[in-house]
Order: C-alpha cells, then sequence, then structure tokens
C-alpha cells in the first residue's frame, strides 16, 4: 500500500503478527514519519529498505536494506531512477532468498503458475501432445510403396518400424526416402528394412516436453518416436511444440 493511504484507512489491514516492509527514496517523507510510530504500536516487526542509512526509517527499523546509489540516472540526479531499479533487485534478491529458505520448487511453480509459456514449460507432458498426432507404421516386409503411402496418409514425414507385437524397430524418414530416390538403381522389391534406421531416438509419454525439445535440438531432428518400454505408441513432432508456444 501506499504510505499515504496507510495513514487514512489502509493500515486496518495490517494484522498482529505481520512483517511490514517500508520502502522510500529518502526515508524522511512526511508520511513515512507519520506511518513509523504507528506501526511500532502494533509491534509488528519493521523492514525499512532505504537510500540513506541516517535516515528516520534507518533509524527506526528493526531490520534495514541500504539501497544507496551514487548517482540517479535522471539527468538532474533529481528522480528516483537507479535508485528505485536497486530496490527492485533487492526485491528479487529476497525473493529468490526466500524460495530457497522455504524450498519452493519447479513443481511448485508450476501449481501456482500454470498459466502462459513459462508454466508450459513445467508442467506440460509428451503425452499431453502426441496422442493427438496420427500413428504410423509398417513392418519389416513393407514394400517401398507401401511405406510411401503410409508416410503420406499420416502426413507426419515419418513412419516407424514394427514387428508383429509392436515393438519398435526402427524409423523411415522423408529424408531416408530422398536419399534413396538419389540412387541410380532402385529395386522393385525393396523393403521397409531394406532402408529404415535402427534405435531411432525416442522417448517416454511421461517425460516434459521441454525435455523432448532439448533432445530433438541437441540431435537436429524434427521428430521423436514416443514408446512405452519397447512398444511403439506414436510420434511427437516439433510443430507440436512450436504449436503449444514451448519454443
Amino acid at each position: 500500500m501506499h504510505a499515504a493511504d496507510a495513514i487514512h484507512g489502509d493500515l486496518g489491514m495490517v494484522q498482529e503478527g505481520d512483517l511490514v516492509m517500508l520502502i522510500s527514496k529518502s526515508g524522511e517523507s512526511p508520511e513515512i514519519k507519520i506511518l513509523l510510530p504507528l506501526i511500532k504500536n502494533f509491534q509488528n516487526i519493521l523492514i525499512g529498505m532505504a537510500g540513506n542509512e541516517q535516515s528516520f526509517l534507518a533509524k527506526q527499523s528493526d531490520i534495514f536494506l541500504n539501497t544507496t546509489v551514487s548517482e540517479e540516472a535522471c539527468p538532474h540526479n533529481l528522480a528516483p531512477t537507479s535508485s528505485t531499479t536497486a530496490q527492485m533487485v533487492m526485491g528479487d534478491a529476497l525473493a529468490v532468498s526466500l524460495m530457497k529458505l522455504r524450498g519452493f520448487n519447479s513443481e511448485d511453480f508450476a501449481k501456482f503458475h500454470p498459466g502462459g509459456t513459462l508454466g508450459k514449460r513445467l508442467y506440460l507432458r509428451v503425452q499431453d501432445l502426441y496422442v493427438h498426432n496420427e500413428r504410423p507404421k509398417v513392418n519389416m516386409d513393407t514394400l517401398l510403396k507401401g511405406v510411401i503411402m503410409e508416410m503420406t496418409s499420416k502426413r507426419l514425414g515419418a513412419t516407424a518400424v514394427v514387428d508383429e507385437k509392436n515393438n519398435l524397430l526402427g524409423i523411415i524418414t522423408d529424408g531416408d526416402l530422398r536419399r534413396m530416390l538419389e540412387k541410380d538403381k532402385i529395386p522393385a522389391e525393396l523393403m521397409a528394412k531394406d532402408i529404415m534406421t535402427a534405435d531411432p531416438k525416442t522417448i517416454g509419454a511421461d517425460a516434459l516436453a521441454v525435455e523432448a525439445l532439448e533432445i530433438l535440438r541437441s540431435q537436429d531432428i524434427t521428430q521423436l518416436v514416443v514408446t512405452d518400454g519397447n512398444q511403439y505408441s506414436g510420434f511427437l513432432h516439433l510443430h507440436d511444440l512450436v504449436r503449444e508456444g514451448i519454443i
């Protein structure tokens, strides 16, 4: 609250046991001098923050935080500019210190800040995204024409290669197809097992979406195969992360 508002009624929101922090540039303003004795009467712990160690506020505070600056950014060295920045920095330092002391972690942050991109980076998981995608797959003996048709119909630029028990064996991407088509001769009997990449990059459905992003970036790829153990579950594409604002 503003100090002037406090002495005209808003001080009623201060309760017994509350810790009160007063922030001022000079620590000598009239409203501060009126307010301080009232807070003292309530026996609240008082933290003062000001740019003058000899000020009335500094001397009356139980704890004093010094935010003195050598010069204001104001061309006339009058308007609080550098001093307000110093007090904002001090406020951030207090907040971070309290986070550490209270053991406030990323899960807590996600609980209280679920909105926006920052919140999504803390709680959005792969399973929230890949389930909306098609799940292209072929078996090892699928002919090239069948591979192309599966990739074209599912529009993910890739297909998984699985066995009869849905265990993941490999992946075929549109890049694999382009490299194969650049060859002079393409056997008519070419199968999925002949062009697939074994041991593709995978991720579990429970992983955070931001973890998937790190893998995609580090490996310079655009899709990950989602698996449950050895079982093929689907694909997560870079576009899924872009759509959710993770990037």
